[in-house]
């Protein structure tokens, strides 16, 4: 892989994480719950892509 390839992936890897962590933090804050289960699902979406992507990787 080239070195512009590897920053991608990290970009990549480093969106979800935040993304996830971000609905987390979001998710915290939201008094209606069927909102926060919305938000909260959105996060481990998040985190599937991350998960997924990762082992892809480490194939």
């Amino acid at each position: 892989m080239s070195p512009k390839e590897l920053l991608y992936i990290e970009d990549a890897l480093g969106h979800a994480q935040h993304m996830e962590k971000k609905c987390h933090q979001c998710a915290t804050q939201i008094q209606d719950e069927e909102l926060k289960v919305v938000v909260e699902r959105l996060a481990n979406k998040h985190k599937m892509i991350f998960n997924q992507f990762y082992q892809l990787l480490n194939q």
